[in-house]
């Protein structure tokens, strides 16, 4: 079994402990961007220059979103020759990058593009995809021990009680036991 949980700057944080050096490519790629765009933003709407810096913007954006899709596809074979169950929370990552303001951000990770990846190379190999619900509150339920805190919101410190919980970096882990322990109404998609 392995627990993912999407993060923001690195992609996921698993359950052992790990999370990929994710290189961010649009982040990257922004500035070149911006500045092909005011080129062609300024160039005469019909002429041939026009067209070749429309090219080039076009090429720049299928650039990142190649870097971007090699990167998942590695990461997602990775993972789906190690494991033989990933236990992974469903987002709605639209909502997450209009309510959040972390639209950049979130366009940029591919966690969908991600998990897409990973149903179908688990599926080609006959393992499992274990998607828990959004609304099941797994951020506030212990990966150790099972004890649900409802007082926890989005505080990223110690939680309280029992002494070893702590929220930030167990939510991977948690997901792993709730997909042990709870039971399958709380657990959306499961895929063979």
């Amino acid at each position: 079994f392995l627990g993912l949980d999407f993060s923001m700057h690195e992609l996921y944080r698993d359950s052992n402990g790990k999370k990929p050096a994710y290189p961010g490519y649009y982040r990257n790629a922004e500035k070149k961007l911006a500045r092909e765009q005011r080129k062609l933003s300024k160039m005469q709407k019909g002429s041939n220059n026009r067209n070749k810096q429309r090219l080039k913007v076009a090429k720049l954006h299928e650039k990142v979103s190649n870097q971007r899709k090699d990167f998942l596809h590695k990461q997602s074979r990775q993972i789906a020759n190690a494991y033989d169950c990933i236990c992974i929370e469903d987002l709605d990552m639209k909502a997450m990058s209009r309510s959040l303001k972390f639209g950049k951000s979130v366009s940029d990770n591919g966690w969908g593009m991600f998990t897409t990846f990973l149903r179908y190379k688990l599926e080609e190999q006959d393992k499992k995809l274990v998607k828990v619900d959004r609304f099941f509150a797994s951020s506030q339920t212990c990966s150790v021990c099972g004890y649900k805190n409802a007082k926890t919101r989005t505080k990223l410190a110690e939680v309280g009680k029992p002494p070893h919980l702590y929220r930030w970096g167990r939510m991977s882990q948690t997901l792993v036991y709730i997909t042990y322990t709870v039971s399958s109404a709380d657990i959306i998609d499961v895929c063979t």
